[in-house]
């Protein structure tokens, strides 16, 4: 292992959509500023990603002052999205757990649902200090999360992504690498690592925030989008199957929670603390 940093930071500030990657970041208790705190929710209130709707890879979300959002997509005019007042709040279910969150304009709502062709609402998480709690089982009392899967942040290694693109090259569908580390949709990007280092690790700095292991990432369906074209192939599952397969998961990155306030910038010292 050299000296390992942080390469490259990634903010999604709507869930499933494109997201931006700024040079620094405020990391505040449920995940970096502004990331995954806005989604889409179908007529029952379910959450909408790219599982179903590959499309939504081609859709980009700029973070506005204030927490509001710029969408864009192709085929669409833009649109700029206000934070709305915390008035009324849905209920919105985000895999097993049910989360109030306020629901945007009008126009929101029928932005998307004209462009993914059908009925869906833009809602926001007003208040993500309570709002949804992080799974207690990798969890401290209190500790939240934003509309993540689960996790405030999620980190990955270049030098894994290069290892996992060699496995790749020597499979059945080498025609498909190699593969960006967007099909991951990370947070924190770390270079000057060894393939797989993260695995060991249970507590890291980055810069001056510190950060909780909490557990391995599990990887679905959406790794196989290609974020630029929205199209579908086997990989990267087919080789996690093969090569990173814990139980019944297919492992790709490490969920990390916050211990400490703060700021990360690219560059940054990447430091092992446990």
């Amino acid at each position: 292992m050299g000296n390992p940093s942080l390469h490259s930071i990634h903010v999604h500030p709507l869930k499933a959509a494109r997201g931006f990657a700024p040079d620094e970041a405020v990391v505040e208790p449920w995940g970096l500023a502004g990331d995954r705190r806005w989604v889409l929710v179908d007529d029952s209130g379910k959450v909408i990603t790219q599982r179903p709707h590959p499309r939504m890879a081609l859709a980009a979300a700029g973070l506005l002052p204030g927490g509001g959002l710029l969408l864009s997509a192709p085929g669409r005019e833009p649109l700029t999205v206000p934070v709305p007042a915390p008035t009324d709040t849905t209920t919105v279910e985000i895999w097993r757990d049910k989360v109030e969150a306020v629901p945007a304009d009008v126009a929101a709502h029928s932005w998307f649902s004209d462009y993914l062709g059908v009925p869906v609402r833009l809602v926001h998480l007003d208040d993500p200090a309570k709002r949804r709690p992080i799974d207690p089982e990798y969890a401290r009392p209190g500790e939240t999360v934003s509309f993540a899967d689960g996790y405030p942040l999620l980190l990955t290694a270049l030098a894994s992504m290069d290892a996992l693109n060699d496995l790749v090259a020597r499979g059945d569908h080498a025609e498909e690498g190699p593969l960006p580390m967007s099909r991951f949709r990370p947070n924190v990007v770390v270079d000057g690592t060894d393939a797989w280092a993260e695995d060991g690790w249970r507590r890291v700095a980055i810069g001056e925030v510190r950060f909780r292991v909490a557990k391995m990432c599990g990887r679905c369906v959406v790794t196989t989008t290609d974020q630029d074209t929205a199209e579908r192939g086997r990989e990267p599952l087919r080789t996690l199957a093969r090569h990173r397969r814990f139980g019944d998961t297919l492992v790709f990155g490490q969920n990390l929670v916050p211990e400490s306030p703060g700021t990360v910038r690219v560059g940054d010292p990447v430091r092992v603390l446990e």
